[in-house]
């Protein structure tokens, strides 16, 4: 763990960014990583008929195939999303895919659904499927697919007996179309089928819909309408965003186009996070995703709606030990507030939230 948190993390700055994303994995996939002690019943969370043993996810993007499920499990986590994962292989967009924004802590990618395919990434999780750990699969379709609605039928039925529960990813803005699957009509085409391959599989997998951030509130409440109506499992809001916020300090790297994630996301998303709390209306939990990087932003979220949190783009910048740092934060805002769980502060700004009454700046800046 120390490896990893200072030499490792030190040197993978210095290389290119796909580059140390390969190098972290392989690590992670090596070095023989000690199970974490067993997180404080504090912080557990019921969603989807699952029980986690802590809020904090690992975002889909980092572990596309499944190569280091276990050895993130071992960070400290409570689950992880593998995937993107597409029906056939596919390399994915050209490289240079992949920018950081140091910056302003945020990350650019265009990878376009890299995937070694679902025969591949299944062996994976079926090798591993009998041990602790939730995870869920994170399902897309192929760039060149004829018909996207049998891509996420056919991800459904491969890993119903491996998944604990599927993300439909309609919301990657760098397959092109692909938003499209966000529009009302669209959805409820897409959902019956989905749910109908779920319903003739052997085991019964909660499914999440993943949306996008650059949503106007008449396609929020249209998507809202749908889900509710199909009543799904949940909605993870949301993925990265193709808008360049004006405070950017990157300019030039800001110009590369694809979908931006990190820091410059955390308010853009947390404000649609609390727009769908408020829509949802506690027919299904909610997954908040965008700029968490340390106690007070995964708290943010949390106040805001969502009953699991997820993580990837700081860990970038702050290593692996960010994971650790965020529940030891959250047990003891707990403790001051005299709380046993997190229920207790879930969704209670997410009003304030929703008007544009919050700054996130504070937030960043908080230990």
């Amino acid at each position: 763990m120390n490896f990893l948190t200072s030499r490792a993390h030190s040197l993978a700055l210095r290389l290119p960014p796909e580059t140390a994303h390969r190098m972290t994995l392989r690590a992670l996939s090596a070095l023989p990583l000690p199970s974490p002690a067993a997180d404080d019943r504090r912080l557990r969370v019921q969603a989807f008929g699952l029980d986690f043993p802590n809020p904090l996810g690992l975002a889909a993007g980092f572990d596309k195939n499944g190569e280091a499920v276990d050895a993130v499990l071992r960070l400290g986590f409570g689950f992880i999303e593998v995937g993107t994962v597409t029906p056939h292989p596919q390399p994915g967009n050209a490289r240079p895919r992949l920018f950081r924004l140091p910056q302003d802590r945020g990350i650019i990618n265009r990878l376009g659904f890299n995937s070694r395919g679902h025969a591949f990434v299944h062996r994976r999780l079926l090798a591993r499927a009998r041990r602790p750990g939730l995870v869920a699969v994170n399902l897309g379709a192929n760039k060149d697919s004829q018909d996207r609605i049998a891509d996420y039928v056919e991800g459904v039925k491969t890993f119903a007996d491996v998944a604990d529960f599927f993300v439909i990813n309609i919301s990657s803005p760098n397959t092109p179309g692909l938003r499209d699957l966000q529009r009302q009509q669209a959805l409820s085409d897409l959902l019956p089928n989905v749910l109908a391959a779920r319903a003739a599989a052997a085991r019964h997998v909660p499914v999440v819909v993943k949306i996008a951030p650059d949503l106007t509130l008449d396609e929020l409440d249209g998507i809202v309408r749908v889900c509710r109506a199909y009543r799904i499992d949940g909605l993870a809001v949301s993925n990265t965003t193709l808008a360049r916020p004006e405070e950017l300090a990157d300019h030039e790297i800001a110009k590369q186009h694809g979908g931006l994630s990190g820091r410059p996301l955390f308010h853009l998303s947390t404000w649609l996070l609390a727009q769908a709390y408020l829509r949802v209306e506690g027919q299904f939990p909610l997954i908040g995703i965008g700029g968490v990087e340390n106690t007070a932003t995964a708290l943010a979220k949390i106040e805001a709606g969502a009953d699991l949190v997820e993580l990837y783009s700081a860990l970038v910048f702050r290593g692996a030990g960010l994971v650790p740092h965020i529940k030891k934060g959250l047990l003891q805002r707990l403790s001051q507030a005299n709380l046993d769980s997190l229920d207790a502060v879930r969704g209670r700004r997410a009003e304030d939230w929703a008007a544009g009454r919050m700054s996130a700046a504070e937030l960043h800046s908080a230990i």
